[in-house]
């Protein structure tokens, strides 16, 4: 039915749960709701959250965004990095190729249309003269990945000023 964000006590994302978690969590007085939906309605007077905020702090270790297809896609906008087209099929791009030493990284995967791949073939971009748009990078936290994405594909619009870079 929903997603809901969980902040921490200090306000910085934590996790995406559904509502019903959410809800024990408000339930239980583990947590306070920051957003609703007024559009839905759980019981008179209660509206269903869309993001809440831990009463207590809760340490976290930092998680690693997962380096898969969809990640990198998603990273690059869904479009080549070395001629800017999305309207063709994408493909992986390895920016120092892998019969170089070029590792399955970040920073060493890039999104490619499939003429941009095979034409810059086992070259690095300086070799085959195709500058890429932007470098490739790790993304941040995992968790920011994912609600970023949430909100640009024109879900959970409140959740922008919670999280950062959004």
């Amino acid at each position: 039915m929903g997603q809901v964000l969980v902040l921490n006590a200090s306000y910085e994302p934590l996790n995406i749960t559904t509502w019903r978690r959410a809800m024990v969590m408000m339930l239980k007085g583990k947590a306070e709701s920051l957003e609703q939906d007024e559009s839905r309605e759980i019981r008179r007077g209660t509206h269903l959250p869309t993001v809440i905020r831990l009463r207590q702090y809760v340490r976290v270790p930092f998680r690693q965004v997962p380096l898969t297809r969809r990640n990198v896609f998603y990273r690059d906008n869904h479009c080549c990095q070395y001629c800017g087209c999305s309207g063709e099929p994408l493909s992986i791009d390895h920016v120092i190729p892998r019969s170089r030493g070029g590792p399955d990284d970040w920073d060493n995967i890039t999104t490619a249309c499939l003429s941009c791949n095979v034409r810059k073939g086992n070259r690095t971009p300086g070799e085959a003269e195709m500058p890429l748009k932007r470098v490739p990078r790790r993304p941040l936290s995992s968790l920011s990945f994912e609600a970023t994405r949430q909100i640009h594909a024109g879900h959970h619009g409140e959740w922008a000023k919670y999280v950062i870079g959004a």
